[in-house]
Parts: C-alpha cells; structure tokens; sequence
C-alpha cells in the first residue's frame, strides 16, 4: 500500500506530513499567529455551523462544476496562493499547477512562489492567479504586476492582510529563516529527517524563484504598512485584467472596496497566520455578504479542512473557494499521488454532502443546505 492510500482526510495527510517533514518546516507550514486561539476560534465557527439533512430529492445525479469569473471550473474549490511550496516537497509548485491544469481551477501563485511565476502559469495551462503583496515603497511591486502582465496572467490577487509579518512563535523556535541558517539546531532536525533532507538537497534548496533573475529582493519580514487606498487606486488604474483583493474581515472595508472598482473580495484570515484575535473568517464572511451587492463575488479561504467545510463556506455566501496549506500536507506525505488522493477525499465528502442535503448542483441557492441559512440585507 502506498503512502497516499493512508489519506482519507485531511488530519491524515496532516497527521502523516508531521512525521516527515522536518519540525522547522511543519512548523512553518502549519503555525499560526500567537498561541493559536485565533485558528482555534475559526474552527470552532465552522464546526458549529451545522448543515441541513433533507430526505427523498433525488439526488442520484450531481455535479460539482462551478464557474468562476464566468470561467466554467470542474471543482467549486481552488488552490490558495501558498510561499515556498517546494518545502512540502520537491517539486509541490508544479504538482499544483498539473492539478489547477487538470481540474481547470485557479492555481494561486504566490509572490513568494518556489517556483518562477511564467513556468507556473504554462504548466498550470492558463489557470492561474498571480498573488501580489505591496512591499517597501512599491518599487518592486509593481516591477511584478508588469511581469505577471507580460507572462499572460489575467487575475492579479492583492494580499492586504500583512501590513506587518505576523508572530508565529513554533516558526520562531526553530529560527526559521529564508534562506535557510543550519545551526546545530536545524542540523539535528535535517538529519532526523533524512527523506526529506536528501531530496531537497538533490532537487536544490527552494528558493523565492520570482526574485532571482529581476534585480531586487524580497524580504518577507520587511514591512509593507505603506499600502493604503491610494495603493489600491494606482494597481485598479494599472492593472487590466481581474483584480482581487484577499484578507477582507471587515464589512466597512468591503464595501469600500466594492465602491473602488475591484472584481472581488476574497475573506480570509490569511490562515489565522497573522493576527490572533482577528474574527472566524466564516462568521466575517456571513457580515461581508449582507453588506456588499448581491452580485459582488465573494472568494473564502482560511481553516477549511473538508468537502463539508466547503459547502459550508457556499452556503454562507462565497462563489469561490480556496483550500491551502492542507494540499501542503498532502504533497509531504504521499507526494504527487498524496496531492490528488486528498483533492479526491475534498471532491467525495462535498459530494456526499450534496447528497445529504439534497442539492445535485452547486449553481443555485446553496445557502439552503445551513440549518440556519444567513439573513441578506440586501
């Protein structure tokens, strides 16, 4: 039996990827802001909303096709723009790309990216995002949206969440840094995991690939708190295709957004990676959707973990969502087999869901699949 035919959730491939990966490594991947009350706080939102059982619908044939952006998508769900990927595994960036390809899903390249932003966008066949974060006075910012223009990418994600890299204390014990600094530390911890440390060391040590050829650097601990509206105003001026801005908690901010010009809002709590105290994404999603026009796209991400998490996510109010770091895990432990064996487990439990709640499709009012389906203002 293979490694990938032990996944059968997304706590395997996270319980497996912990075995393997180095603890600096799992740690990264997996940490989150403070002593982890916030990712807490967003998964006990999810698991209180409860779905609603409904009996004899026929629901012997159903689809999980979407649309997004008016592009037809064979999955409701996509891949979260994630740095440094290739730690997971050698390799990971293009394994997401083949199954963004495959399942023609956005594949969110992220500024940080292992891999360079053009080869993603090829492999990945068109179906990529590419993910934007303001840094230093912009300079170099904007040096990327040209790029990611001229390398055929239509959609530009803004990440507005991080106008300071948030503290995430098991990331900060095991001094992770990029580029690697093996002390005696990281030493040990490379050499209990030797799988994965031979590898890498065979494949060469990931690196941020979108800055190794273009005349600047990224410091990702450098702060990026200059951004503001005027940011915002110059990037809608600038950029042509599909604009999205992700790490939207706020209500008021959604609405100013709406009212600048942007294609879509995506909420998310950045995995609860940056603030610990920030609201259950979820529950910020319910606030969003009554706030702005029926017709803005919502895009969620942050803390789903199954198929009933992503119906649950619909029937709040997003027309998209993005699952992250649990691909990460799945990638680690059972590589590229491991990647499409949990996206098929994601693909089965929302299925089944539908069943259950008497929905074949996903294309109408999902938000009767909520025992308690969220009020509209509008």
């Amino acid at each position: 039996m293979t490694r990938a035919a032990h996944i059968h959730s997304s706590e395997d491939a996270r319980r497996l990827a912990r075995r393997r990966l180095p603890w600096m490594v799992f740690d990264y991947i997996d940490g989150t802001a403070g002593a982890g009350s916030g990712a807490s706080r967003g998964r006990a939102a999810l698991d209180a909303l409860c779905l609603r059982p409904r009996i004899l619908r026929d629901v012997a044939d159903r689809s999980l096709t979407s649309t997004v952006f008016g592009a037809p998508a064979q999955r409701p769900f996509g891949i979260a723009p994630m740095g440094m990927c290739n730690l997971s595994g050698p390799g990971a960036d293009l394994m997401l790309a083949r199954l963004a390809a495959r399942h023609k899903v956005p594949l969110g390249v992220s500024t940080v990216a292992s891999t360079p932003m053009e080869h993603l966008i090829e492999t990945a066949e068109g179906h990529a995002w590419f993910q934007l974060y303001f840094s230093g006075d912009g300079t170099g910012t904007f040096k990327l949206v040209d790029r990611a223009q001229q390398a055929g990418y239509e959609t530009l994600v803004l990440t507005v969440d991080v106008p300071e890299v948030g503290r995430r204390p098991r990331e900060l014990r095991h001094g992770f840094t990029m580029p690697f600094r093996i002390g005696p530390r990281q030493f040990l911890d490379f050499a209990l995991h030797p799988q994965w440390s031979l590898k890498t060391l065979a494949s060469g040590r990931p690196q941020m690939a979108n800055f190794l050829a273009d005349g600047f650097s990224f410091d990702r601990t450098e702060s990026r708190a200059k951004a503001n509206w005027d940011t915002l105003k110059r990037l809608r001026d600038k950029w042509p295709g599909k604009l999205v801005v992700k790490g939207v908690l706020d209500a008021q901010d959604a609405t100013q957004l709406q009212n600048y010009g942007v294609d879509a809002i995506q909420v998310s709590s950045h995995g609860a990676r940056q603030l610990e105290g920030a609201p259950a994404p979820i529950d910020a999603l319910r606030s969003i959707r009554e706030a702005v026009s029926p017709d803005m796209p919502l895009f969620f991400d942050s803390g789903v973990r199954s198929g009933e998490d992503v119906l649950k996510a619909l029937g709040t109010g997003a027309q998209f969502v993005f699952l992250g770091r649990i691909l990460q895990f799945a990638i680690a432990a059972g590589g590229e087999e491991g990647l499409n064996r949990l996206w098929d487990v994601i693909s089965q439990e929302l299925s089944i869901a539908m069943a259950q709640v008497g929905l074949t499709d996903l294309n109408g009012d999902t938000s009767t699949a909520l025992s308690t389906p969220p009020q509209s203002s509008n």
